[in-house]
């Protein structure tokens, strides 16, 4: 069975104390729970702090982009041992708002998973259509590219312990979020996917999450559908208690 995962992404918001604080109470609310992965991803400067609250708890850490190079003359990124020197476990990669405002491509998007592979992070692939992809009747084409782009040249083990979100970019900050038998479509089609390129094996145990103004209230129906195994949360997750609330639901929805 897979493990059931919630990601915090708090984007550019929290100051380094402010995340110390918030990673603090959480880790003291689910203290003792087992059978849910918990990740908090805070902005580069504030990993630090949080990794000091985590440290010797159950909640991971993860970050929100990264470079592909180990070093060099690249100002103003960070690498993958960078990441991992901080005490992280987790790294988003190719979320829409790094594609939409930074020209990420899956081409790049590609060179980052490996890179975090090869030293022992677990990438958080983002995927999703627009709205007027979606309108056209592209999705399936739209994500399928994608996926099949960011994954080029894995190993069906590699491609078996990624976690892949679905974040349909048309949901992402607007309140408006996929049906439940919308995000479970894609998501199918996402694992039907994985099966193609890298085998069962793999598609079984890829965790797909489904990412997109991802509330309390919309929660339980998200995460009953068969092919969807957590959130990537966003705005609700600056909250401790829309979060600790999402966090309740999924503990809930999968018994444990």
């Amino acid at each position: 069975m897979r493990t059931p995962i919630i990601a915090a992404n708090w984007k550019m918001y929290k100051t380094p104390s402010e995340a110390a604080a918030f990673a603090k109470k959480l880790k003291l609310a689910v203290a003792g729970w087992v059978g849910i992965e918990i990740v908090l991803c805070p902005a580069f400067p504030a990993l630090e702090a949080v990794a000091a609250v985590l440290k010797g708890g159950a909640i991971g850490l993860g970050a929100q982009n990264m470079f592909w190079a180990d070093e060099g003359a690249y100002t103003g990124e960070v690498s993958a041992p960078m990441l991992k020197e901080a005490g992280c476990g987790f790294v988003i990669l190719g979320h829409s708002e790094r594609r939409q405002y930074f020209g990420e491509t899956d081409e790049l998007v590609n060179r980052k998973v490996v890179a975090a592979l090869k030293h022992g992070l677990t990438p958080v692939v983002c995927v999703g259509e627009t709205i007027e992809q979606r309108k056209a009747g592209r999705t399936a084409d739209v994500v399928g590219t994608q996926l099949a782009g960011c994954l080029k040249g894995l190993s069906p083990e590699q491609a078996a312990g990624l976690v892949v979100a679905y974040e349909p970019v048309w949901a992402i900050g607007t309140g408006h979020t996929a049906s439940d038998e919308d995000a479970q479509e894609v998501c199918a089609l996402i694992r039907r996917a994985v099966a193609r390129d890298f085998g069962p094996g793999a598609a079984d145990a890829v965790r797909i999450q489904y990412g997109g103004s991802v509330k309390p209230e919309n929660t339980r129906g998200l995460l009953s559908q068969p092919d969807i195994d957590g959130a990537l949360v966003g705005g609700a997750s600056l909250s401790l208690a829309g979060f600790e609330a999402i966090v309740n639901v999924t503990r809930e929805v999968y018994g444990s």
